[in-house]
């Protein structure tokens, strides 16, 4: 186990929110992120622009009416939500970010090992579920993927733990619609539930294990306590959360160049606030036994936590 520090904002995050709060530096800074995102996804063998095309080509008709099907009518958004995330205006909520999440997923990830390429991001999610292995002693039955998007983290699940029953929520229909697609040709008993993870209205213990993958760098920490609390809710007496995601103590976060942690920034509104918030300390405040954290990547970290 490894104890945590909260790093203070480096004096370029401050100079970097500066230049950002120029809306014209802020717009220009997504599209050259966007497009740099892009280019190395195409460079690295990621045919993102073909595989986003092809997945829009089944017809924005057929898409809606499975976004409708899977959407919880009347759901009230979190304002955090509503943020442009990842340089798309209207963030997670349109086809063209559902459509391009699995092939940026394989670009961001592409460089946290030299020579992993297009296979970072599944070395990345299995570096995860070592970590998952290592310290949950029992198979969980039901296991409830919080933040699941277009069905990444879920699918990974589903292939380690391929006895248990999966539950994978996310705040986006249009990601859902997506998820549900895929797992039609992969594992069609998957279930997907369209709402806010702070209040999902399933039953009390109900779940084994609670993972969020890759979800709260972007969440303000107002809301992370409250999933965390939800959580515990939801799990089991011995049950685990467990949490991958960037590490602000990493040293490739702690030396970006300005220029690169502009980019950066201009695609993650809530960075500064993850990275000065002890999720560690967040977790004990929400019932939870003191998690086991442990490095799983150059860039990320795990956090398994046992509800008390």
């Amino acid at each position: 186990m490894t104890t945590t520090t909260v790093p203070k904002l480096r004096l370029a995050s401050h100079l970097v929110n500066g230049l950002l709060s120029i809306k014209p530096v802020a717009n220009f800074a997504k599209h050259h992120a966007r497009t740099m995102m892009i280019k190395r996804a195409e460079s690295i063998g990621v045919a993102w622009t073909q595989g986003a095309t092809a997945l829009r080509e089944r017809g924005e008709a057929v898409w809606e009416a499975e976004r409708k099907q899977l959407e919880t009518p009347h759901l009230s958004y979190p304002d955090y939500y509503l943020s442009p995330f990842h340089a798309y205006d209207n963030g997670n909520l349109s086809w063209l970010a559902a459509t391009e999440v699995e092939f940026a997923s394989y670009a961001v990830h592409a460089k946290i090992w030299p020579e992993a390429g297009a296979q970072g991001d599944a070395m990345l999610r299995q570096s995860y579920h070592d970590q998952l292995r290592q310290y949950i002693d029992s198979e969980p039955q039901d296991i409830l993927d919080v933040g699941c998007g277009a069905g990444l983290s879920t699918f990974a699940l589903q292939a380690i733990y391929p006895q248990a029953q999966l539950t994978g929520l996310d705040l986006s229909p249009y990601f859902l619609a997506i998820a549900q697609y895929q797992s039609q040709q992969q594992n069609p008993s998957i279930h997907w539930r369209h709402c806010a993870a702070e209040d999902i209205q399933l039953p009390t213990q109900s779940f084994d294990l609670v993972s969020l993958c890759l979800v709260c760098h972007e969440l303000p920490r107002t809301a992370a306590r409250q999933i965390f609390q939800e959580a515990h809710r939801l799990l089991r007496p011995q049950g685990h959360l467990a949490i991958m995601d960037m590490d602000p103590q990493a040293e490739v976060h702690r030396k970006l160049p300005p220029y690169v942690l502009t980019l950066l920034k201009s695609t993650e509104p809530f960075l500064d606030d993850y990275f000065t918030f002890d999720i560690a300390q967040a977790i004990t405040e929400a019932g939870f036994q003191a998690p086991n954290i442990a490095r799983n990547s150059p860039r990320h970290r795990t956090l398994i936590a046992v509800k008390s």
